[in-house]
């Protein structure tokens, strides 16, 4: 029998230090009271875009009606400027005008 070298062997797992990622920053999506654009414009785009049910969506539009201002869900940031250009959009089909913004959260 030839003379093979004799390796160590090692039953341990070598593992890479897990770097801890800290989750991205999320932002609210804004919609802003106006004098103009509908009630039920605004609870349709809450239950289209935000994915909403009528109840949520009637409960976030009377707040924002009374309040001036509410948030329609929290994301993301690309998918907060996604909903955001999709909100702008739309209100401007319909020729309304209504505000939507995001701030992180």
């Amino acid at each position: 029998m030839a003379d093979w070298p004799e390796y160590e062997h090692d039953d341990g797992v070598i593992t890479e230090s897990e770097k801890k990622l800290k989750p991205p920053p999320l932002y609210k999506v804004l919609l802003h009271n106006d004098d103009y654009t509908t009630m039920e414009f605004v609870v349709q785009v809450l239950q289209s875009v935000f994915r909403r049910n009528h109840a949520e969506a009637t409960q976030i539009m009377l707040h924002i009606h009374k309040s001036g201002i509410g948030v329609a869900g929290v994301y993301t940031h690309e998918v907060a400027e996604t909903k955001v250009a999709i909100v702008e959009a739309m209100a401007r089909q319909h020729e309304y005008p209504l505000r939507c913004t995001m701030e992180e959260a």
